[in-house]
């Protein structure tokens, strides 16, 4: 706006040269020290008359951006979490009553509307009343309470040690607050000056701004304060601690009333406003807006993986200072992929899956995490705890995310079990063998340096390693037979999935692994890297792999074969319009559409008929897992809409060792079945979040599966290493196995279990290079 000219600070009238020359050094004293200043003071400055101090000062600086808070919204916009340092919420003039217009410049500046930045009168009122009482006044305009706040911002931003807090200003940084007000007002209207100070002032402990502080004492906001709630606030600026409504009411009752006083005395009110005004309670109803995830109720854990993926990301920062603040002070709005109601869902049957308030699950934990087929948007990421310090009396809080990896803040991951059996079937698939051919699912035995076909390895081989054969055992008797591939992936049988990557390239397999997302959270030294097919193990889950990129991975299998990677960001932009550049949907056919066909042919049946049974609408395909001593069980199933890993299992013990095991142990403070599997908690798990779930996204085709040919009668094969095996005679097809299977219901929930049929027998503990839980079968 024009420049104006005030005959208080133009040199060339005779009060301008008094002020100039004496008045601007001494008065400033007053403010800050409550004294006349002496010679002495202005000596200190190294400058002759106060007109030299003011014109050694620039006639501007620099405003820099004013904190406000960030703000985490789930798909639908819906606010998950907010970031902030200072909790500010900044409004229009327009949108803040009039009544709290009134009272912050009759309390603070009564002369606002009529001073060029300085305030003559009032200066002149401070002076003869420090001069002649023990009380000690200042005269600060809302102007210069505006640059003394807009200095402060810079020093907290810049990191400068130079303060301008009230009581520790020296005479030099009055001086410079009174020219930079006087510069103001020639750049801004009286409104833009008075709708900066009500947003940038500190009304109490974080809350800076009238936004923040209506929200933070009355529920409401700034355009809807009443006149006695618009005076509180106004007399809380001069003390904020001090006349804190909550920790002083009565002190802070008093002060409203003076504030109302003053209002009546200029005439902003009435004496009728007053009367019924000053006869109110405070009325506080004070609402609260915690800062950071913690906040964020069921959603905490989805809200600490945004912050870890912004805190790593360069795009928000140079270094993690730079993003934090960002994060904290830019006021940013982060748009992610959480669907949250659905979200509040997930966490709601994962406690109820496993109690986090049961004194026997201190060590016991459950995880749900979802990922859209096609897109890889994080639907949900929830599990039984709250996101809160750990508490050594129980095992309901804590930070610890068991959906992701150690670096975004995750537990780092469980091993697979037989959700890993998969990747062996796309393998055969892939050298051109088809789901109905035979194999021979013998008694696993592979001594000592047996050679595996590796062509990715060293010479193209890999060896059994350790110093005594392998030889992992099924979980249920009678399976030790010719079966079909079909059939063996169905049961989940160990020694038809070991049969089979006897004799496909291990590379192939573990390739799928890689090409799907999956990483072995402990590949080098505990960090990730791809699943190494030197160690065959890893083909019935040895290694330990986060839930969501189980998710992720098995949405490939909906998507016929299309991979997507998991993404929770859709967008940052920040308070001033910048877009912040984020990961777009990055999707790649990993899979041939007819091998995920022929594979969800087998996928569909174990979801359907051995986990659903008509509970989850279809249609739905699945895997089972579960790994040695059952410390880690899983059922990752999913739709063309949503694909879904459910998780339980043990965080701190979650080795595979007898010591830790789930068999008979307490949980839900109820001892658990003596054979604990995948079908004991995390499938009913999945059972209950997808009935619902589904509802929400498409259920399409899985895609057509290759007919088989009739095969050709063979005579009967017996099977030598278990001659004992009466049911080698028996037919593969699904309905003989699953009428042998269902007479004995014990049985059926053992074939997801790693442990071995013969307790004693596994004793002899096969060792190859393979971490513990070699032995699965899920």
């Amino acid at each position: 706006m024009a420049a104006k000219k005030s005959p208080f600070f133009d040199t060339a009238t005779t009060l301008g040269k008094i002020v100039a020359f004496f008045g601007i050094s001494a008065l400033c004293g007053v403010l800050a020290a409550g004294m006349i200043v002496p010679v002495a003071a202005i000596a200190k400055t190294g400058l002759t008359t106060g007109n030299n101090i003011v014109s050694a000062l620039p006639s501007t600086f620099e405003k820099l951006p004013i904190p406000q808070p960030s703000r985490v919204l789930d798909t639908e916009g819906k606010e998950i979490a907010t970031f902030y340092e200072q909790n500010r919420d900044p409004v229009k003039l327009k949108d803040i009553s009039p009544e709290m217009r009134k009272a912050i410049v009759s309390v603070e500046d009564e002369r606002f509307y009529e001073h060029n930045g300085i305030d003559p009168k009032g200066i002149a009122r401070a002076v003869v009343g420090n001069l002649t009482s023990s009380s000690r006044s200042g005269a600060s305009t809302l102007t210069q309470q505006y640059v003394n706040n807009l200095l402060v911002n810079n020093q907290i931003l810049t990191g400068s040690k130079e303060s301008t807090v009230s009581g520790q200003k020296e005479y030099s940084d009055k001086i410079r607050e009174l020219k930079y007000a006087v510069a103001i007002e020639k750049e801004m209207s009286k409104d833009e000056i008075l709708e900066g100070y009500l947003n940038l002032v500190l009304f109490s402990g974080r809350e800076y701004g009238v936004q923040a502080a209506a929200q933070r004492f009355f529920s409401v906001d700034a355009k809807d304060l009443n006149l006695q709630q618009s005076a509180m606030l106004a007399g809380m600026v001069q003390l904020p601690n001090v006349y804190n409504p909550i920790n002083n009411p009565e002190r802070s009752l008093d002060r409203r009333n003076k504030v109302l006083g003053n209002m009546y005395r200029t005439g902003a009110i009435t004496k009728k406003e007053y009367d019924k005004a000053v006869k109110s309670k405070l009325g506080t109803k004070p609402s609260s807006s915690a800062s950071g995830c913690m906040a964020a109720g069921d959603d905490g854990y989805f809200c600490d993986y945004v912050t870890n993926l912004i805190l790593k990301d360069k795009n928000f920062g140079k270094t993690k200072e730079d993003r934090q603040n960002l994060l904290f002070r830019g006021g940013l709005t982060i748009k992610t992929t959480l669907n949250s109601a659905l979200n509040k869902q997930a966490a709601k049957d994962a406690r109820e899956a496993i109690d986090p308030h049961a004194k026997s699950n201190k060590d016991i934990y459950s995880s749900l995490v979802s990922v859209e087929p096609g897109t890889g948007n994080i639907l949900t990421m929830a599990q039984n705890t709250e996101y809160a310090p750990e508490s050594k009396e129980s095992g309901s809080r804590t930070f610890y995310n068991f959906a992701v990896e150690r670096s975004l803040g995750g537990a780092g991951g469980f091993q697979g079990g037989s959700t890993m059996k998969p990747y062996t079937t796309l393998a055969w698939l892939h050298e051109g063998n088809k789901m109905y051919d035979k194999i021979n699912a013998k008694r696993p035995y592979f001594p000592v340096m047996h050679k595996w076909r590796a062509s990715c390895m060293p010479g193209g081989t890999t060896v059994t390693g350790g110093s005594e054969p392998w030889e992992p055992k099924n979980a249920s008797r009678g399976f030790y037979r010719t079966m079909t591939v079909d059939t063996g992936l169905y049961w989940s049988i160990n020694s038809a999935t070991i049969q089979e990557a006897a004799k496909v390239d291990l590379c192939t397999i573990a390739d799928y692994t890689t090409k799907l997302g999956l990483l072995d959270q402990d590949a080098d030294n505990g960090k990730p890297g791809p699943i190494s097919p030197a160690n065959p193990a890893f083909i019935i889950g040895s290694a330990n792999i986060t839930p969501m990129a189980q998710a992720a991975a098995f949405a490939t299998f909906a998507n016929k074969g299309e991979y997507c990677e998991p993404r929770a960001i859709t967008s940052v932009v920040d308070k001033d319009g910048t877009n912040y550049k984020v990961p777009k949907e990055a999707c790649s056919q990993e899979i041939d559409p007819q091998h995920v066909a022929d594979l969800n042919g087998t996928l569909k049946k174990i979801a359907t008929q051995r986990v659903s049974k008509g509970q989850v609408a279809g249609p739905i395909a699945g895997k089972t897992g579960t790994n040695n001593y059952a410390t880690s069980t899983w059922f990752v199933g999913y739709t063309t809409g949503i694909s879904t890993a459910s998780w339980v299992g043990r965080l701190d013990g979650k080795a595979a060792t007898e010591e830790n095991e789930l068999h008979g142990a307490m949980v839900n403070d109820q001892r658990a079945p003596k054979m604990v599997d995948s079908s004991t908690y995390a499938a009913p798990l999945w059972v209950d979040f997808m009935s619902k779930a589904v509802q929400q996204y498409d259920r399409n085709s899985f895609g057509s599966v290759s007919k088989a040919p009739k095969p050709k009668p063979k005579p009967k094969e017996k099977d030598s290493s278990d001659s004992s095996d009466s049911s080698d005679n028996k037919s593969d097809s699904k309905k003989e196995d699953s009428k042998k299977e269902d007479s004995k219901k014990s049985d059926d929930n053992k074939s997801d279990s790693n442990k071995s049929e013969n307790k004693g027998k596994e004793k002899s503990k096969p060792t190859t290079p393979a971490k513990p839980g070699d032995g699965s079968n899920g």
